[in-house]
């Protein structure tokens, strides 16, 4: 398996990967640096905000469907304009957004959390179609939020307590009956982050801490690690041709003395296949 360094810019928190499949490029955030960063054909293209953004699903070739630590704003990434479309926590100045990503209804799931990450202080909402709805509450740094490829399972984690739940899902996208324990990586000592489903129903997430993707499958079995440099592995997102290249953001944040390897964004090849990012819907 190869990795080679995608992009060198360090990021103090590196996530919320994301490939767009219409302009053919990898995009991710430096949430501590508000900032979205990219690479395409002329180079490394970045875009800044004047507060935190942390994940984003693709509307059209060139709007961005973006969770701030305000609510959701639509970025234009010919202008870098950011026009909000629902606040969210947006009176609570003590929390921020975190882990997000589309479902394959076409609604978009985020989770927000604590600056400090104080315990129990965050959620997980969901938007689908201009209705807003908090699903989940009482969670600590929401995280691995992903969906099967039939779109009847969502994932998402606590990462402060270990554990990867699984909720099933109707066919609107919406919870269905109570959500179940997938990990618990608790007991291991794992700190599982952004995750993201591949084509065989695996189970890719990145371990804060540990400095590598691991995958698990349909039944929460470990089948492969993917080790990249940086020691905090954020998240993980397919793309390339065949969604054949794994992207892994990594961040500096709580490193005392971070080394050149730390905070940036790593290109692998790992022999697996994902799946395309569905397209969200406003």
């Amino acid at each position: 398996m190869s990795c080679l360094i995608h992009d060198d810019r360090p990021c103090e928190l590196g996530e919320g990967a994301l490939w767009h499949p219409q302009r053919r490029q990898f995009f991710w955030f430096d949430i501590l640096g508000r900032r979205l960063l990219s690479r395409d054909g002329s180079g490394a293209r970045e875009w800044r905000f004047d507060r935190i953004a942390s994940a984003a699903g693709w509307i059209d070739r060139d709007r961005l469907l973006v969770a701030t630590e305000t609510g959701l704003a639509i970025l234009s990434l010919e202008t870098g304009g950011l026009r909000d479309l629902v606040t969210v926590e947006a009176g609570q100045p003590g929390t921020r957004s975190n882990d997000g990503r589309a479902d394959r209804q076409g609604g978009f799931w985020f989770g927000t959390m604590g600056k400090a990450a104080q315990a129990g202080a965050g959620a997980i909402y969901r938007f689908y179609r201009g209705q807003l709805r908090r699903l989940f509450d009482g969670i600590s740094i929401p995280n691995s939020i992903c969906f099967s490829a039939d779109g009847g399972m969502a994932y998402f984690s606590d990462t402060a307590r270990g554990i990867v739940w699984r909720q099933a899902l109707d066919g609107d996208g919406w919870p269905e009956g109570a959500r179940q324990v997938h990990l618990n990586l608790g007991p291991d000592g794992f700190s599982p982050d952004g995750a993201v489903i591949d084509a065989d129903g695996g189970l890719c997430c990145a371990i804060w801490g540990e400095g590598a993707v691991m995958r698990f499958d349909a039944g929460g079995r470990p089948t492969h690690r993917f080790a990249v440099p940086g020691r905090h592995a954020s998240c993980p997102a397919f793309g390339g041709e065949g969604f054949r290249q794994m992207l892994v953001t990594t961040a500096r944040e709580g490193i005392a003395r971070p080394d050149r390897h730390q905070g940036l964004t790593y290109l692998l090849e790992p022999g697996l296949a994902g799946l395309a990012e569905p397209r969200v819907i406003l």
